[in-house]
């Protein structure tokens, strides 16, 4: 989209070619962009066209305010979700914080939810599109003017350098892509890896968005680091820095919408195996991926089903809010022949796969294990001390 479309978008004459474009079932076909061209430019109906399409897929991540911003494809589908962004703007508030610098604010998803915590923010934007957007995003949220968007590159232009008041913090969320692929490599990332957690040693209060894979090797040790997870999917890694919440060296995972906290101690011994599995625990991805399968094992007496793995196997039905707890129905071989038999025989027609461990695409085994029965049913594949097993599982909670 050029800049001159994109300043038109969000102005009060594009607000009928958005409502027309609305009305469209599917706004990406032939039919709307020929209803549209009646009436607009090529260049404005596909600009209103492609931002309706944008507003429904954002629904997931932003409800009903998805309908009232301004997108990009690249800003979508890096923009934090609402209640991530709430959760983080909340803590700088917690930490002392009156004021935030947004360096690389996207379509301003971060920025909003800071100004909606009575920060003031300035968000800084090097794609002019995207600043332009922003821009009209944070007006609608923060009509009051405590925000401003700035236009420039934050790792080339020294006057959006943070200030050093012990109330000034500093967000980063670094763009993760390359030509037109997304990347998560660290080389990548603009601005550079180096820039960000310069930015953070910098300031006395910051945080920077990163991705939840990143190894724990690279997280400096003077950065608290949190996992989290929204309704049972990771989506993002927080490092802070001057956060008394997450001191230096921390590890903890944070479940939302619920708000648990899980600290992850430096050290912690396996549990070892006591027992049959009866029941089976799936901790939640972030607790997985903060390295707190120990800990949520100790909580309901259990023991990794193999180090490294996830699944937790215990004698014990214990509730954990970190965990979904099966219980064991039967254990089988982890053998096509055999899977196969054992879904014909019980009828099976639905079949949940879930796998960690073994090379194996559940789709595709889905496939040739042939499920066409009226009853459904879980599989845990997963490798153990025996070998790669099968537990037929029932969620118990």
């Amino acid at each position: 989209m050029e800049l001159l479309t994109a300043k038109w978008l969000v102005s009060p004459a594009a607000q009928p070619a958005l409502e027309q474009a609305a009305a469209f079932a599917d706004p990406r076909s032939l039919a709307a962009g020929s209803a549209m061209r009646k009436r607009w430019t090529p260049e404005q109906s596909a600009a209103a066209l492609t931002q309706v399409a944008l507003r429904r897929k954002a629904v997931g991540k932003f409800g009903e305010s998805a309908a009232r911003l301004f997108f990009t494809p690249d800003g979508l589908q890096q923009a934090t979700r609402a209640a991530v962004a709430s959760w983080r703007a909340g803590q700088l508030r917690t930490a002392g914080a009156s004021a935030v610098t947004d360096l690389g604010c996207g379509i301003a998803a971060d920025s909003i939810a800071f100004a909606r915590a009575g920060l003031r923010v300035r968000a800084v934007e090097c794609d002019p599109v995207t600043a332009v957007l922003a821009a009209a995003n944070l007006r609608a949220a923060c009509p009051d003017g405590a925000a401003e968007v700035i236009q420039a590159a934050a790792q080339q232009d020294e006057s959006v350098t943070v200030g050093q008041s012990a109330d000034q913090a500093v967000f980063l969320d670094p763009a993760r892509r390359t030509g037109d692929r997304r990347s998560w490599r660290l080389e990548d990332l603009s601005p550079s890896w180096e820039f960000c957690l310069d930015a953070l040693r910098r300031q006395q209060l910051g945080c920077v968005k990163a991705g939840p894979g990143l190894e724990h090797s690279l997280i400096p040790d003077e950065l608290g680091a949190v996992w989290v997870s929204e309704s049972g999917e990771l989506v993002e890694l927080c490092l802070w820095s001057g956060n008394a919440a997450y001191p230096a060296g921390s590890r903890t995972a944070l479940l939302l919408p619920q708000g648990d906290e899980l600290p992850i101690p430096a050290r912690a011994a396996p549990a070892e195996r006591t027992g049959q599995p009866r029941y089976l625990y799936e901790p939640d991805p972030a607790v997985i991926r903060a390295g707190g399968v120990t800990q949520v094992a100790e909580a309901v007496a259990g023991w990794p089903l193999r180090p490294g793995i996830g699944y937790i196997a215990s004698e014990q039905l214990i509730r954990s809010g970190f965990a979904t707890a099966f219980t064991v129905l039967a254990e089988l071989a982890f053998d096509e022949r055999t899977l196969r038999s054992w879904v014909k025989a019980n009828d099976i027609g639905i079949l949940e796969l879930k796998t960690r461990g073994l090379a194996v695409d559940p789709a595709v085994l889905r496939r040739r294990l042939r499920p066409r029965g009226h009853n459904s049913a879980t599989l845990i594949l997963a490798p153990t001390d025996a070998g790669a097993r099968a537990f037929v599982v029932q969620r118990s909670f």
